[in-house]
């Protein structure tokens, strides 16, 4: 059937028509790939927030295993698009070669279901985690955060500041900076309020649950609330026991005394993951 259309040019449509096949089954196995990766995902995030004990005992081997499913899944949407690239090549060869009508709108017809079910799949996976994140972001409301504030020469500046409401619609957190009085033996307190996105927030670990937390090792740089104040700053860790609800032992940047730095002790609860591309 597929190699009498187009009469006289019956072998180059049917040619046509079969490497459009081709490319289509090549596209619904991505497709299909892709939806395998994303239970691997999901299954591993499960596993996070059901056993962190045992998270905690292979924190690397864990990450790495996610940063390997999530190269693949960006991989193969790589080849969705060149897949679909080539697609529409053919179809545009198809057009122009005087393929049947009613062969076009049959191929045209599945590909567009196709398309159609991977929009709507992605569209839900992509909302289930965006509700995820913002019931979680609400759910910080009362507690100590870290946020970042830009300073006048646009440097990052972190300090602990309380969560006052965060506003789904803009994503948006609404958060309270108490800084003590001049007077060291004064209550009185200076209040400002912020208001900062998402990415400008990062949640400390629960004081009573040291199993909230990650493990940083030795050489490890941080963020950490520098000792008898409420800014956070840059620091390496020298050294940390065993015990999750041991204090770290860590030297800040730029905290020379006699040439050297010295090793101070910060909370586990007070220390978080340096963020990307940190300016301090």
């Amino acid at each position: 059937m597929l190699s009498s259309v187009g009469g006289g040019s019956a072998g180059g449509g049917g040619a046509d028509i079969a490497g459009l096949l081709e490319k289509a089954k090549e596209l619904d196995q991505l497709k299909k790939d892709q939806d395998d990766i994303v239970v691997e995902i999901n299954k591993i995030h499960k596993k996070v927030l059901a056993s962190p004990d045992m998270v905690d005992k292979s924190v690397d081997a864990i990450l790495l295993k996610l940063r390997g499913l999530y190269a693949r899944a960006k991989e193969l949407s790589e080849n969705e698009i060149s897949a679909s690239n080539a697609l529409i090549g053919l179809l545009d060869g198809l057009l122009q070669s005087g393929a049947s009508t009613a062969q076009k709108k049959k191929i045209v017809g599945e590909q567009k279901k196709k398309r159609i079910k991977s929009d709507t799949d992605s569209a839900r996976f992509s909302a289930a985690s965006m509700r995820n994140q913002l019931d979680q972001a609400a759910s910080l409301k009362g507690e100590q955060v870290a946020a970042r504030v830009k300073s006048d020469d646009e440097k990052d500046e972190w300090f602990v500041v309380k969560v006052i409401h965060f506003d789904k619609e803009t994503k948006e957190y609404e958060v309270l900076d108490e800084e003590p009085g001049d007077d060291e033996e004064s209550t009185q307190k200076y209040e400002r309020k912020y208001k900062l996105p998402m990415s400008y927030i990062i949640p400390f670990p629960k004081k009573g649950d040291p199993s909230s937390a990650p493990d940083f090792g030795q050489g490890r740089q941080v963020l950490a609330v520098y000792p008898g104040t409420t800014a956070l700053y840059r620091a390496t860790v020298a050294s940390h026991h065993k015990r999750k609800s041991d204090d770290y032992i860590l030297e800040f940047d730029d905290d020379e005394e006699d040439g050297s730095l010295p090793q101070r002790a910060v909370p586990f609860y007070r220390v978080v993951a340096l963020p990307e591309g940190h300016r301090q």
